[in-house]
């Protein structure tokens, strides 16, 4: 049975059902609904040709070799859609909802196939949604504090403590600075970035308050969809001032066992902001185990930068809190201890 649905309706099923996304590989490396498979009709070529078929011929002829090209791969469709969704149960999209996904739910009827669920408008229309999501009105606090202020830390204790938080740099699979990248995973595309967080988003009780850490708008290689970091940057400030030597301290526990060549090349990018001196200072202190010099160093950048950021918000909705180590629990309760006051909103 073929049953379409909108993409709301998809989003609240209450039985998770598996998704097979039936677009080209590169389409769907460029961005899909998080717990998508794909299961694509055509390849890149064979879409790029029936495309130029399409412009430079007709549509008919467009489609009788997408039929050609389709038709050769049914029992690889039918097999791995199985493998997929082994209760025959499933629901499937393409990019609006259009013959791609039809025709394959078609196919799927005809094999067995007992809930084939079409969402209406396919990717198109998540994609719609999901952006849409974060204009929503919401409450958030904001985590600030220099480099190596241990913000990510307390972001995660305050959810085991029963809090709502967005961890930013996990989902980006970058921790946000030129070191950022480090030991890390590929960054997804910023199109992929914005579906993963619209599944953690989504998630959230909206009534409650959201943590997140203080952000620039790219994340590495990704951006923040726009409607969230306006929110960001709008909302009240907690941050956290460290003394440097004790962010320097914590920040040489994080890094000091990274590969060498990476860190280099990091630094080397900094060259510019921090000067051909500064520059060679910092990799030869690498080089021979000075960890903390090196630090100590990056941090006249950081600081001067992050400050800068920090000037251009409300003074208003900026409360610093002086902490005299990165002791990240005892640093988490006294924020949470501050934020249950409610006087800096």
């Amino acid at each position: 049975m073929i049953i379409d649905i909108n993409i709301e309706e998809y989003l609240e099923l209450k039985v998770e059902i598996p998704l097979i996304d039936v677009r080209s590989p590169s389409e769907f490396s460029k961005g899909h609904i998080p717990e998508a498979t794909n299961i694509p009709i055509f390849s890149d070529d064979e879409r790029a040709h029936i495309g130029t078929i399409f412009t430079k011929q007709s549509k008919e002829n467009a489609l009788v070799l997408g039929y050609k090209y389709a038709n050769s791969k049914l029992t690889y469709f039918i097999a791995k859609s199985l493998e997929t969704a082994p209760q025959k149960k499933v629901a499937l999209y393409c990019w609006r909802g259009g013959m791609r996904s039809h025709k394959f739910a078609e196919l799927l009827d005809l094999n067995g196939f007992t809930e084939i669920y079409v969402i209406r408008k396919g990717y198109k229309a998540f994609r719609n949604h999901a952006l849409d999501s974060f204009n929503k009105n919401v409450r958030l606090n904001i985590i600030g504090g220099y480099t190596g202020s241990g913000k990510t830390h307390i972001l995660n204790i305050l959810k085991s403590s029963g809090l709502q938080i967005i961890d930013l740099e996990a989902i980006a699979n970058h921790k946000g600075s030129v070191f950022g990248g480090i030991g890390a995973k590929r960054q997804p595309t910023t199109e992929q970035f914005e579906n993963n967080l619209f599944r953690q988003w989504k998630k959230l009780d909206f009534s409650r308050t959201i943590w997140i850490e203080d952000e620039s708008f790219s994340i590495g290689s990704v951006n923040m969809p726009l409607a969230l970091y306006k929110k960001i940057i709008t909302s009240p400030v907690i941050f956290m001032d460290i003394p440097k030597e004790e962010r320097a301290y914590y920040l040489v526990s994080e890094y000091s066992g990274c590969e060498t060549n990476s860190m280099i090349t990091a630094i080397k990018k900094l060259s510019k902001r921090l000067g051909d001196l500064n520059t060679r200072k910092a990799i030869e202190h690498f080089e021979n185990a000075k960890y903390f010099e090196v630090a100590m160093i990056l941090l006249n950048y950081y600081d001067k930068s992050y400050k800068e950021g920090l000037s251009l918000r409300e003074k208003e909705k900026v409360f610093t809190i002086k902490l005299p180590t990165t002791n990240h629990l005892r640093n988490a309760k006294i924020i949470s201890e501050f934020a249950k006051t409610g006087n800096y909103y």
